[in-house]
């Protein structure tokens, strides 16, 4: 219970970090240039601008209701850390205009802005995705539209809402200049979230298909140390049976096991793809 306690204790720390990141984005870089990377909280940076409303305002006033229907239409699947994390990232972002000067302005270089701010914005967002929150915004957005929508994609639905944000940016200001950064900004977050998610480290699986799959596979075992799984398999073409080896390596470790299996057969057929993560006994990156 006590071990449960404080996994819980220190998942809500890594969402309150995250959500201190984020507002830090939208209050030092975003706001001041008015970039917009889709969601709720860039259009409060776009309402913000047009009437001078506070962005923390905006925000839980879109995001409160947005979290009700959300339960409402889609059930009880978002949590306490949901509601947590839209209050706090408003609260935060409060903070910040207590804290600072209003007419404070990191840089008045707009691409400087957009890099800094999606980076930070990102890290943010990667962090409360980890722990097990959400913002609320867009993604939810689209999760209920898509129920009265079934035939459009909540991805779709959601690229929408962005995208009208987006424009909205550049039409309070008068200048497409502002849309296009908004949607670098967007494309930044969007990788700088999936890189805190998925972590940097990454793994390559391996497919081999060889009449030497019985020699590989113990060249590769007793060499590299690494599991090798035998699938069966059957070619369309030809109806003949063919053994599959399936391996999980490291990065250190590719180089040495394409150089086993071209040492063994030079024919054989390799397919290797990218896994940012392996779960389970039998791997472990730093072996």
């Amino acid at each position: 219970m006590k071990r449960k306690l404080h996994k819980i204790m220190f998942e809500y720390l890594m969402i309150t970090g995250g959500c201190a990141l984020m507002a830090a984005g939208i209050f030092f870089f975003f706001a001041p240039n008015t970039i917009a990377p889709g969601g709720v909280s860039g259009f409060a940076v776009v309402i913000q601008k047009a009437t001078g409303f506070p962005i923390d305002i905006t925000n839980l006033i879109v995001n409160i209701p947005l979290f009700i229907a959300g339960v409402l239409v889609l059930g009880k699947t978002f949590g306490v850390k949901t509601a947590y994390a839209t209050i706090i990232f408003s609260a935060f972002i409060r903070l910040y205009t207590i804290v600072f000067p209003s007419d404070l302005i990191v840089t008045q270089d707009i691409l400087l802005a957009v890099i800094y701010g999606s980076v930070i914005m990102g890290v943010g967002l990667g962090f409360i995705f980890k722990y097990g929150g959400t913002t609320g915004g867009t993604a939810l957005g689209g999760a209920i539209l898509n129920k009265f929508f079934p035939s459009l994609s909540i991805v779709k639905l959601m690229t929408a809402l962005d995208l009208f944000v987006v424009a909205a940016a550049g039409l309070v200001v008068r200048n497409t200049d502002n849309s296009l950064y908004s949607i670098i900004a967007l494309y930044i977050i969007v990788k700088s979230t999936d890189f805190i998610v998925e972590g940097l480290g990454y793994a390559k699986a391996f497919h081999i298909i060889s009449l030497k799959s019985e020699l590989i596979a113990k060249k590769i075992t007793d060499d590299i140390g690494r599991g090798v799984t035998l699938l069966e398999a059957k070619g369309f073409y030809t109806g003949e049976k063919r053994n599959v080896l399936l391996c999980v390596v490291n990065r250190v470790q590719v180089a040495k096991l394409k150089k086993i299996v071209n040492e063994i057969d030079k024919n054989a057929f390799m397919m290797v793809t990218t896994t940012h993560e392996v779960l389970g006994e039998g791997f472990n990156e730093t072996d």
